[in-house]
């Protein structure tokens, strides 16, 4: 109680911890320099500088005194408290006048000694040494107070000579050390798995760093390339846009020039005509009738030519010439040329596809039938009755026809809500038998896989990776970049999702390859 009075003394009142380079104050109480330092730094701006303790003022900043004594006794406190901390073995229980520390335990004696005491020590057998323990009743059996000499194997609990008499009667029994050698010859197996289970894992994650670190270059050169496209269809737009409003301006000049032209001959027409008018009103008003008879016919003043052109234009209902329309054709032709343009740029931004699927009966295994148009597999329990072959499989799958050895190719695929399958694709030198052949479950072949029931995930070379998302479509997209050495699946929903990529070095041509047990998936060939 007194050192944790005489502790309590020495705690600076500021920080609440040991005086560190303890220093005091005129009005005689003590802070650590830092401390008090730090609140007379504060009370520089306003002048006024007052002890923390006991809040006597003082004219200007004090001077702080060291306290050689308290530092004394807080440098002996603390040797002191390092001193007990560093003792926490366990001692000779008969060395009382001063600790020793043990070498090792009996059981049967249940103490601990030295090396002097176990020079002296009993060698009968009951007396059984082990490394030094505080927990010494822990090696006893609980019900007989016996040494735990033996383990049942079969109850897996350790027990003295009693127990194996006992109620462990007719169990196998083991030795301690020989159980105790099984166990570790498991748990170094189990080690041995952990060891290399983790080491995968750091290949997983070197393998997803790389990935990270790529993903910025990555996303970089995918946006120039875009912007390259945009930049290049704008260019484009630019040029067509000036054809066409090129064009426009040339016609309308031309059909400027053409109507002003027609408009001054029409001018002049109707002069003529005026004239002709007001002569055979002058005529008409005329009250000598010689004069009026000896005027040439009206008909006179009409203009033959125009006469004749009536005639050979078909006649008088006829209007004079309005000029053309603009030519639409020439700009319906150059805005067909934009069309054609941007399908080009969409040809070099998507996929070519979708692909044409078509399963190959010849692989299908017999417990799946396959639809005449060979786009779905349903799973069966009646057995379908073809020969089996080597390139046939055992088991619930069937691969496509067709397999792609360069390109980038998507296509589709609709499951049916009941029952299990896998989706994806595979080498032609996959295992036709075996659990190993299912695709997926191997280094040839890579899926997606789900049911009903169960999360969904992807699985290559049977390391299956769950997938967080909730999945409510039952239509799938597989993408493959062949020479990118990408395959991946998306969700086709609304908007489409992204699910996983798998990378790789392909290395042979890549078959579409369905697994399907209990329900059916049909492979979907239309754009959407």
């Amino acid at each position: 109680m007194a050192a944790a009075d005489l502790r309590d003394e020495l705690l600076c009142s500021i920080c609440l911890s040991t005086y560190t380079d303890p220093v005091m104050l005129r009005c005689g109480h003590n802070f650590c320099r830092v401390c008090i330092d730090r609140v007379l730094d504060t009370q520089d701006e306003s002048g006024v500088y007052s002890c923390p303790e006991c809040r006597e003022e003082f004219p200007g900043r004090p001077a702080l005194m060291r306290g050689f004594a308290l530092r004394k006794i807080v440098k002996n406190v603390r040797h002191t408290e390092r001193s007990q901390e560093e003792i926490t073995g366990i001692f000779c229980s008969y060395c009382v006048d001063s600790p020793v520390p043990a070498v090792r335990s009996c059981l049967h004696c249940e103490a601990s000694l030295c090396d002097k005491h176990l020079r002296s020590h009993s060698k009968s057998p009951e007396h059984v040494l082990s490394d030094p323990s505080t927990s010494l009743e822990k090696r006893k059996c609980s019900v007989h107070k016996m040494i735990l000499e033996y383990y049942c194997t079969e109850d897996a609990a350790c027990i003295c000579v009693y127990c194996s008499a006992g109620e462990h009667r007719g169990h196998r029994v083991e030795m301690l050390d020989e159980a105790s050698e099984k166990k570790k010859k498991k748990l170094r197996n189990n080690l041995q798995k952990l060891i290399t289970k983790r080491e995968e894992t750091e290949k997983r994650i070197q393998y997803l760093e790389q990935q990270w670190r790529k993903a910025p270059e990555k996303a970089a050169g995918e946006a120039e390339r875009v912007t390259a496209l945009c930049t290049d269809i704008r260019r484009r737009v630019d040029d067509l846009e000036k054809k066409v409003l090129s064009e426009i301006s040339r016609q309308e000049k031309e059909e400027s020039l053409s109507l002003s032209a027609l408009i001054h001959q029409l001018e002049i027409k109707k002069d003529e005509l005026s004239r002709k008018m007001r002569h055979i009103e002058e005529l008409c008003n005329m009250t000598d009738p010689l004069t009026v008879l000896q005027e040439p016919d009206t008909g006179d003043l009409c203009d033959p030519e125009e006469e004749g052109g009536d005639e050979d234009t078909g006649g008088h209902d006829k209007q004079p010439h309005d000029g053309d329309d603009l030519d639409v054709a020439v700009i319906s032709h150059t805005l067909h040329t934009l069309c054609e343009v941007i399908s080009g740029i969409r040809s070099g931004i998507y996929m070519e596809g979708p692909a044409d699927i078509l399963l190959d009966v010849n692989t299908a295994a017999n417990n799946v039938h396959i639809s005449d148009d060979l786009k779905t597999a349903t799973g069966t329990e009646e057995k379908q009755k073809r020969p089996e072959t080597a390139e046939r499989f055992q088991y619930n799958q069937v691969m496509s026809r067709r397999g792609f050895t360069s390109g980038r190719h998507y296509w589709d695929v609709e499951i049916s809500r009941s029952g299990w399958w896998r989706v994806g694709m595979c080498y032609p030198s996959i295992d036709r038998r075996g659990g190993q052949s299912l695709i997926g479950d191997n280094n040839k072949s890579w899926s997606l896989f789900g049911s009903y029931n169960i999360p969904y995930s992807v699985i290559h070379d049977r390391k299956e990776i769950r997938l967080p998302h909730h999945i409510s479509s039952n239509r799938f997209r597989i993408c493959l970049d062949y020479e990118a050495g990408q395959l991946s699946f998306y969700e086709l929903c609304d908007p489409i999702r992204h699910l996983h990529t798998f990378t790789a070095t392909f290395s042979e041509p890549l078959h579409a390859a369905l697994y399907v047990c209990n329900g059916y998936l049909t492979i979907k060939n239309e754009c959407h």
